[in-house]
């Protein structure tokens, strides 16, 4: 397994949002999780992906235990095996595509001439190849959403984890961006965790969960 979570609990004051969930998901795997708003979707999605500590349970990633790491090794694991992918791009707006792609990598300490390699192959991939330059203003919703892929991707993660990810755009590139993670996941195996609430994005994963009262169904 990729990830495996037990027993998963969180709060938030006398507010009770995660009741122990469970879940396990394998390599290549895209897995939806739907459910009302402040169901506790994100919540969960951000316990997952190391941004937030349960109250209780255990999580594991590409078979090591996070429980218990402290928080700079937590950020270097996080940076090692976890991609991210958010609403809103969160790309930096003072660098072009092609640099954004490669901040994970340079943090990580890699070979700057591999990491460049590497997130203009990534680029290109995804459809960018004349966008190397262009800063975030111009660039499309779309576009800049599949910069943010590729900025999840430069590491090799073991599981890129997608908050409403089609959430800020058209119903046109909304199924762009289902078809490439459709595609990534067919190539390169790439495992998905996806909180949304895109039917059609639900529809096309392997699985679909739906979080109702603090638990997955």
């Amino acid at each position: 397994m990729v990830l495996t979570a037990t027993n998963i609990h969180k709060s938030y004051g006398s507010l009770e949002i995660l009741k122990g969930v469970n879940l396990e998901v394998s390599q290549g795997q895209i897995v939806s999780i739907v459910g009302k708003s402040g169901a506790g979707k994100s919540t969960l999605l951000h316990i997952l992906g190391t941004l937030d500590v349960a109250d209780q349970g255990n999580l594991t990633i590409a078979g090591s235990a996070v429980n218990g790491l402290k928080s700079n090794q937590l950020a270097d694991f996080r940076n090692q095996h976890i991609g991210f992918v958010f609403q809103f791009h969160h790309l930096l707006p003072e660098f072009n595509a092609l640099e954004n792609v490669c901040i994970p990598g340079f943090i990580q300490k890699r070979n700057e001439s591999e990491v460049k390699k590497q997130a203009q192959e990534l680029l290109d991939y995804l459809g960018l190849k004349d966008r190397f330059h262009h800063k975030p203003t111009q660039l499309s919703g779309g576009e800049q959403q599949r910069v943010a892929i590729a900025r999840a991707l430069i590491n090799n993660p073991a599981v890129i984890f997608a908050d409403e990810p089609t959430g800020n755009l058209d119903s046109a590139a909304s199924q762009d961006l289902h078809r490439l993670i459709r595609r990534l996941s067919d190539d390169y195996r790439q495992t998905f965790v996806i909180v949304t609430h895109n039917k059609e994005l639900a529809e096309l994963s392997d699985r679909c969960l739906e979080m109702k009262d603090g638990l997955l169904i």
